[in-house]
């Protein structure tokens, strides 16, 4: 072989190795635009760009109970559920929070739980600037995603470059096993309103 074929076969070889480490190196478009995160912990108000949350307080329980249309309605899960509540204001116009993400420890995201239905203080949360609202986030997860878990609030599920909360929940209480300390056997949701 002469030197001109394996010149041209190493800066063959060198091409096709860079094209492959840019490849494999750079971000998804999904990572691009993914959410700002504006970190906070427990009993903190976050302030994201529309909107600020405090989260104040998060029971987790085994069974659910809730009233809708006049019938009572038992929810059990295999896991726990995690009752969550927030106090929300928007900061400059009225707007929305629509969604909420429970991160756990290991990236597992579990979104808000649907077997509920429709309630008034479930999202979507319609809030006011200087007006304080409540808003109840559930979720039902297996027990090893409490410890080191966050609680991710955002406008809408899907805000490209938008703010989204990212609260803390290293100050929720765990025994020696990593569960959570207080685990009700039912938790009525009615009883608060």
């Amino acid at each position: 072989m002469n030197i001109r074929a394996i010149g041209n076969l190493l800066i063959l070889a060198t091409t096709v190795a860079l094209s492959y480490g840019m490849q494999v190196s750079k971000p998804h478009y999904a990572e691009l635009t993914a959410p700002i995160p504006v970190d906070g912990a427990v009993h903190d108000t976050v302030r994201a760009r529309s909107f600020a949350v405090r989260l104040d307080r998060v029971v987790f329980a085994r069974t659910l109970k809730s009233d809708q249309f006049g019938q009572e309605k038992l929810l059990t899960t295999s896991g726990l559920w995690a009752v969550v509540t927030t106090s929300l204001t928007a900061t400059s116009t009225s707007t929305t929070v629509a969604d909420g993400t429970w991160q756990g420890p290991t990236g597992l995201r579990y979104h808000q739980s649907e077997r509920l239905g429709y309630r008034q203080d479930m999202p979507p949360h319609s809030i006011d600037p200087g007006l304080e609202r409540r808003g109840l986030f559930i979720f039902e997860m297996p027990p090893d995603q409490i410890p080191g878990a966050s609680l991710l609030v955002a406008a809408r599920r899907f805000g490209p470059l938008d703010a989204q909360a990212r609260i803390s929940l290293d100050a929720v209480p765990t025994g020696a096993d990593g569960q959570p300390a207080d685990v009700l056997p039912q938790y009525d949701l009615d009883a608060r309103l």
